[in-house]
């Protein structure tokens, strides 16, 4: 479902602009309609209350919670239910006040060190299911920067990802540099990012500077060379005034050697830019490793001594075993399931 839709059926019990603007407001930042100084019967009219109970059921039905899963980080990883019994994960991030998102149920890039994209692509979720994530979220904790970087690619989904957005940007109280777009490259969301309302910050996944090792690990993103790759961010990093934040997943014996070392900072120094390294969340099954954690540190230490800023960050949840797509592959391996929530002692 995407807001339009809500925006329509609102608008057809009789709302007018400021009613529709308040009730989806309250929505995104999970508020009851008593929020305020006025009460519902002195602001919107009768035919929009009578209809209110039902839409507000449905507003829940976008997105519930199918389990929670509270990590020693202080993040937690939850697997939600969508209207159709479809699951996606979002994140609750720790220390930021941050939530990830999911964009699709599964992925059609097909990153070879990610569960999510072993499944392939099932749907696209409609732009309200978005900020269904986010409503949900802040039921349970404070959510103030939202990050585009879960289940999906949204630059396959871009005009849902974008009208959502647009939303958090305005009716979700998000600061603009607070939402942030991340895909592995894709034209058409560097011709569309810099001509919304709202232009939000840019996450671009780099994971390797050599184009054929690149399109090993994302088999089927778009043949976008890193080198030019860069320039597309450097080029928006410029018009929105956010630095480009290039996301690199560290595997072992992959893409942790001199080689890539050096063509970081070929592409990296000097440009607008932040250099995000993750150690690999290890996922049975698809045989890939994290290094130590020394070489993880030695490497950070290496580019930032090299001019290149580098920010040395760990996957939420490893003591969960939740890494992207892996709650959800459970789910369906395992239908039957009592949905239980865990909660931390």
């Amino acid at each position: 479902m995407r807001l339009l839709d809500l925006r329509e059926r609102l608008r057809a019990a009789g709302a007018l602009p400021l009613h529709e603007h308040r009730v989806l407001r309250l929505w995104a930042n999970a508020l009851p309609l008593t929020s305020g100084k006025r009460r519902p019967e002195d602001f919107l009219p009768q035919r929009l209350r009578d209809v209110l109970p039902a839409f507000e059921a449905e507003l829940r039905g976008l997105a519930r919670l199918h389990s929670e899963h509270p990590a020693q980080d202080g993040s937690a990883r939850l697997l939600l239910a969508l209207a159709d019994s479809q699951t996606v994960e979002s994140v609750l991030l720790p220390r930021t006040d941050g939530l990830c998102v999911s964009t699709q149920v599964g992925c059609a890039v097909g990153c070879v060190f990610c569960m999510t994209g072993q499944g392939g692509l099932v749907r696209q979720l409609g732009s309200a299911e978005i900020v269904a994530q986010v409503a949900l979220a802040r039921a349970l904790r404070p959510v103030r920067k939202v990050v585009f970087m879960g289940m999906g690619e949204p630059a396959h989904n871009l005009d849902n990802v974008l009208e959502a957005i647009e939303f958090l940007g305005y009716e979700g109280c998000i600061g603009h540099k607070n939402l942030v777009f991340s895909t592995v490259g894709d034209r058409r969301a560097f011709e569309r990012l810099p001509l919304g309302r709202v232009k939000p910050a840019l996450a671009l996944s780099l994971h390797s500077t050599n184009a054929a090792r690149r399109a090993e690990l994302l088999p089927r993103a778009p043949r976008i060379e890193p080198d030019e790759l860069v320039e597309l961010g450097e080029r928006y990093a410029r018009t929105s005034g956010y630095p480009i934040q290039y996301q690199w997943t560290l595997l072992k014996g992959i893409n942790d050697g001199a080689d890539e070392l050096d063509g970081i900072v070929r592409l990296l120094r000097g440009k607008y830019a932040l250099l995000n390294m993750i150690p690999y969340n290890a996922v049975e099954g698809l045989g890939f490793d994290r290094p130590a954690a020394e070489r993880a540190e030695e490497i950070a230490h290496e580019l930032h001594r090299r001019g290149v800023l580098t920010k040395l960050r760990q996957s939420a949840g490893q003591d969960v075993d939740a890494g992207c797509g892996q709650l959800r592959a459970r789910a369906v391996a395992r239908p039957g399931e009592a949905r239980v929530v865990f909660h931390s002692a």
